[in-house]
């Protein structure tokens, strides 16, 4: 039996090792377009390596995929974050979950985790070729040919494995099989604030905040960094997943509300200024940081509503303090575009899984074709779910519907 996974990242690698290991007499073909492998691998987590989440909760995992939620819940009853922590440990790479739930290896380098992966491939004696491109895909009398640097291959099985595709022309080989597609836009984006005093601020960040989209019921929390361009962090990156579509649609131009201290009710706000200027009455506003957040931050939302730091506590009417109310629960930003970052690219969309078998991850037209990781449409929110998309969907296809 002659296998062929196509695709050198993560999804790609599992795969093919699963494959070997599940049918150890096959030969197993790892085909990667570049010389570049494993590059999400190497660069995630700041190099580090985000492996997956210590969510354990199948119900709850689901929920971190804005594409494909119920068709997660039903895959990860198969291979989940605790399956793939075992995978690793028992292959040398000890792993640890730091305070936010994301899981890495205990070296702190990513090296871990490609080495391993490595290891596994040359241990399977699983071929692995590199600047190997396949063009096109043909299926005929249940077997696979593959136009491979214009030349024809012939496999029983096929996984794909390729990844996201930032246009959907990139998709087209897919499509002219008969496959749907669901066109693929950025997914995991920073907001872009120009000219906005805000970003002066750069560097500073708020351990929990809300965030929504004005006029959406787009909405998420966590912890949010300004930078010198806008906003990032988690509570904005999982925004910008689950409004993928829709904030493409506003072409990235639309307005971000911040409550700087996770409540958006201002009136519980107006009540806690109110009771926090009674206790200091005679102390400057400027130094009475109520909500204690980062110092330069409680200027900034003095200044722009309106109140001087030095201005003494008790001095301040009801409209002032409604206003400084309204800034730390209610703020807002004009955004204009997005930053993504090249490498790690994730998109919203590819293979629509109304053309896939959800529970074997075969094509339902094309015979012995399966696919695994981001080229599905299917994707998750920051913190080691896009990872764990990779490694359940590429330990399921790696059945080819017989296990």
């Amino acid at each position: 039996m002659k296998i062929a996974v196509i695709g050198g990242g993560a999804a790609g690698f599992f795969a093919a090792i699963q494959v070997k290991t599940n049918f150890p007499n096959a030969t197993v073909h790892l085909l990667e377009k570049s010389n570049k492998v494993l590059a999400k691998v190497r660069i995630s987590g700041g190099g580090r390596c985000n492996v997956t989440n210590q969510e354990t909760s199948i119900k709850l995992l689901s929920k971190a995929y804005p594409r494909g939620e119920k068709f997660m819940k039903n895959l990860l009853q198969e291979f989940s974050t605790e399956h793939i922590q075992k995978w690793f440990n028992q292959r040398g790479v000890p792993l640890k979950t730091e305070s936010d739930g994301r899981v890495f290896p205990v070296s702190n380098s990513s090296q871990s985790i490609i080495d391993c992966l490595f290891k596994e491939v040359e241990k399977l004696d699983i071929t692995f070729c590199t600047k190997t491109k396949v063009t096109k895909i043909e299926a005929s009398n249940n077997a696979i040919q593959l136009t491979c640097n214009g030349e024809i291959e012939s496999f029983n099985y096929a996984i794909i494995a390729t990844g996201g595709s930032p246009k959907i022309s990139g998709l087209d080989w897919l499509s002219e099989l008969g496959h749907t597609i669901a066109n693929p836009v950025p997914s995991l984006f920073t907001f872009n604030v120009p000219n906005n005093s805000i970003t002066s601020l750069m560097g500073l960040s708020v351990n929990k905040a809300t965030v929504s989209i004005q006029g959406q019921k787009l909405k998420s929390n966590g912890p949010l960094l300004i930078t010198h361009w806008g906003f990032s962090g988690p509570a904005i990156l999982k925004l910008s997943a689950f409004g993928a579509r829709s904030l493409e649609e506003l072409k990235y131009a639309f307005t971000v509300q911040i409550s700087w201290i996770n409540e958006t009710n201002e009136n519980i706000v107006t009540d806690a200024v109110n009771k926090a200027i009674q206790s200091s009455p005679k102390k400057k506003i400027g130094n009475n940081n109520i909500f204690k957040l980062p110092q330069r931050l409680w200027e900034h939302l003095l200044a722009k509503s309106e109140i001087p730091g030095d201005k003494i506590g008790l001095e301040l009417g009801k409209k002032a303090i409604n206003k400084l109310a309204k800034s730390l629960s209610n703020d807002s930003y004009p955004v204009e575009g997005k930053t993504t970052f090249k490498e790690e690219f994730v998109t919203c969309g590819g293979i629509d899984l109304s053309s896939i078998n959800k529970q074997t991850l075969e094509s339902k037209v094309c015979n012995n074709l399966f696919f695994a990781g981001e080229i599905l449409d299917v994707d998750g929110i920051t913190g080691g779910y896009n990872f764990q998309a990779a490694w359940t969907t590429g330990y399921v296809a790696a059945k080819l519907g017989k296990l």
